[in-house]
Formats: C-alpha cells, sequence, structure tokens
C-alpha cells in the first residue's frame, strides 16, 4: 500500500486537485484525509464534495477542528477560524454539514494510526510541537502494539519523530522529495503539512506518502496556482489577512 496523507485543506480546491494528482502520479493507492477541510479558504462547498466523493472510492477521512465550527458556529470573533465561520456555514448545505458532523476523530489501517491533532486527545485539538508532545501522542497510540506510525496534520508543518534506542523521542528534519527509511522496528510520527494553507515561506502544497511495503516516507512539496485562490478569497470577501497569508506562505 501507498498511502497518500493530506491535511488541513482549508476548503483550497486547486491545493487539493493538484496534491491528489501528484499521489495519483507517485503510485499512491490508499488515501487518508486528516481533517480541516474547511475554513479559512474559498472553496467549502466544493472541497467537502471532493472528499465525500473520495470517502466513497475507499479514502479515510476525519474531522477537524475547522471542520465543527461551521455545523453549529459559535462566533466569539477571537480567531480567524470563528470569523470565517459563519461564512463557510452559509456556503454549505445541510447534507454536508451534517457529513462533517459524522466524520470519526481517529482511525487505524493496520500499523497506521490516523489522527488530525493528537492520539492522546484527539479531541482537544493539542499541537504537536516538539518531541514531549509526539511522545504523548505516540503512547497513547501503541497501546495498540500493532501500531508503529502516527499521522496527524493541525500545526500546518512538516515534521517527523522517533524512538530511538533510549526511552525518548528524537526530530529528524524531512526534505521535499527525499524518501526516509522508516523500519518498523523503531515508531514514528510525523505531521504532514497543510495542503491549503502552508505557514512555512513556502507557498507549494504539502502532503506526504506512506509506502508501507517499502517501509518508505516521502514528504512533497506541490506547485498550484495559489493566486487564483487568493483571488477567490478576496473576491469572497474573506479577511484580507487570510488571503495575505496564502499568498505569501505565511
Amino acid at each position: 500500500m501507498k498511502l497518500a496523507l493530506l491535511s488541513d485543506l482549508h476548503a483550497n480546491l486547486p491545493a487539493l486537485e493538484a496534491c491528489l494528482a501528484h499521489a495519483r502520479a507517485e503510485g499512491a493507492t490508499a488515501i487518508a484525509v486528516l481533517g480541516d477541510l474547511v475554513g479559512y479558504g474559498p472553496h467549502p462547498s466544493e472541497v467537502v464534495e471532493r472528499c465525500r466523493a473520495l470517502q466513497m472510492q475507499g479514502a479515510t477521512v476525519l474531522r477537524g477542528n475547522h471542520d465543527v465550527l461551521p455545523v453549529n458556529p459559535v462566533l466569539t470573533g477571537s480567531t480567524w477560524g470563528d470569523m470565517t465561520a459563519a461564512w463557510t456555514f452559509r456556503h454549505l448545505d445541510d447534507l454536508q454539514r451534517e457529513w462533517l458532523a459524522q466524520l470519526p476523530l481517529t482511525a487505524s489501517l493496520g500499523s497506521v494510526f490516523l489522527v488530525h491533532a493528537t492520539a492522546d486527545a484527539p479531541e482537544k485539538w493539542r499541537y504537536l510541537l516538539d518531541e514531549r508532545l509526539a511522545e504523548r501522542s505516540l503512547d497513547a497510540a501503541s497501546r495498540d502494539p500493532d501500531i508503529r506510525y502516527v499521522f496527524g496534520g493541525h500545526v500546518h508543518q512538516q515534521s517527523l519523530y522517533y524512538r530511538g534506542t533510549g526511552r525518548h523521542l528524537m526530530a529528524f528534519v524531512p526534505r521535499a522529495g527525499v524518501a526516509i527509511p522508516v523500519s518498523t522496528h523503531r515508531r514514528w510520527v510525523a505531521t504532514v503539512g497543510s495542503v491549503g494553507q502552508p505557514r512555512d515561506g513556502d507557498t507549494r502544497a504539502n502532503y506526504a506518502l506512506l509506502d508501507v511495503g517499502a517501509k518508505q516516507l516521502t514528504f512533497h512539496r506541490v506547485a498550484y496556482d495559489h493566486l487564483a485562490v487568493v483571488r477567490d478569497m478576496r473576491a469572497a470577501g474573506l479577511p484580507e489577512l487570510l488571503a495575505s497569508r496564502l499568498e505569501s506562505g505565511r
């Protein structure tokens, strides 16, 4: 199995399609979408419909924190997610909101555990930012002794951690397009980056591909017409800061 891992689509249809096309060209045989299908971006209905179609074709699709907000938005105006939730709500129909609401928080595929944020408390949307938090997530998922890989998103960064000969996890800095050996005699935790809203200064979309048979993990960056999406955001009247962030990749 070659598993394409996509997260944080953020209602950016061109980025999603570009990553799916790239994954197919790389030989992907399975797809997992790790949440945050909507929020921030200008194509919520289109992205939801695309992911519904992927699910019907056998893909695993999880729920992220931004998929909760537009189902029953409680608006405080304190975050950009709050500010776009009402707009997203209006651009989804009842069936789409119901579908988002029933998505699971986690899933397991053999040796692979999937979650939007962290395995230790999926519903609390914790950001996996360092070795300590990665260790907590891995320990929770490893209650199933068959689990060797834990994949999430949420932080909009690509990262990889592994348990070496000692007790604690160590960080490994991935490079785009370079296959990393991920032997099953170790356990691994990764965040796969954001398809629809990267935040590391690189405007290209992010996703990762796990080759289970070869025990290799490759982080990818995929170019697409992000400026067209920026124009869509401005035309839709979404907050300028969000358009500027997509424009710069920060």
